[in-house]
């Protein structure tokens, strides 16, 4: 699922357009439906090919369906500041905040695969779970240190993948390093979407990025082959079957699932 429009989808291809040519009646795919149109708990849905990846064999079903959008923002922020998956590019020191949750849990993976080294905020509970994923330093969010986003050593973040919607912008401002970016994956705040309208009319160089994904089947397809590969993996807060929907919606709905939350058909 994503957000509450269900937009995440994997399963096989029944039938395909008079135009279409990247794919064949059969394919195991993983798409991201319009977000207009959505339909992910039908039994059939209609996807576009530029947003649809081929699923390959050694990959599930279920881990694929959590990829989308979910994995394609945290691609896309890591994108954004040049980051490099095949060991050339130059770390960052980078905070992710929530991230246990979907775009969190993947951009730890991501961001690591990138050569940076990452702090992380989640709940105590989760703690574990996200050094597991590659964090260097993880901080409970509810300890002052959490709530402040300081490490021990004290050392700013270069960027900041703030996926926590509480977390006002004094507060992330005071983490960052002088000329360093937060890119606003939560719905902003008040005080961010005032930060972000206030950062185009200046000079600060303290800047904010509000992230709405834009990648397309080759981001996605790049994201299955990692997964592939072992070195990208799905965390899966719970599975439903299609007759328990309206309980794995109300989950989602909720905000405090640990991953993704997948309805089985």
């Amino acid at each position: 699922m994503a957000g509450v429009a269900v937009t995440d989808i994997s399963g096989q291809v029944i039938q395909i357009g008079s135009e279409a040519t990247a794919f064949k009646v059969g394919d195991k795919v993983v798409c991201r439906l319009g977000f207009a149109k959505s339909g992910g708990l039908a039994e059939y849905a209609v996807a576009s090919e530029t947003e649809t990846a081929l699923r390959p064999e050694e990959v599930s079903s279920v881990n694929a369906a959590g990829l989308p959008v979910a994995g394609l923002t945290a691609l896309e922020c890591l994108q954004m500041i040049g980051t490099k998956f095949d060991g050339t590019g130059k770390g960052a020191n980078i905070l992710i905040t929530a991230a246990s949750g979907g775009v969190g849990s993947y951009a730890v993976q991501l961001a690591k695969l990138g050569g940076h080294h990452v702090t992380a905020t989640c709940g105590a509970r989760n703690v574990d779970l996200v050094r597991s994923l590659g964090a260097d330093e993880v901080l409970d969010y509810k300890t002052p240190e959490g709530q402040n986003l300081k490490t021990s050593s004290g050392k700013k973040y270069d960027y900041i993948i703030n996926c926590a919607p509480a977390v006002p912008w004094k507060t992330l401002k005071s983490s960052l390093s002088n000329e360093g970016l937060v890119m606003e994956v939560a719905q902003p705040n008040f005080s961010i979407l005032m930060a972000f309208i206030w950062g185009i009319f200046t000079f600060s160089k303290k800047k904010i990025k509000i992230i709405i994904v834009s990648l397309g089947n080759n981001d996605l397809q790049f994201l299955a082959e990692l997964m592939r590969e072992g070195r990208l993996k799905t965390v899966i807060d719970s599975k439903y079957p299609f007759d328990r929907a309206q309980e794995a919606w109300a989950k989602c709905v909720d905000g405090h699932a640990t991953g993704k939350i997948i309805v089985e058909m």
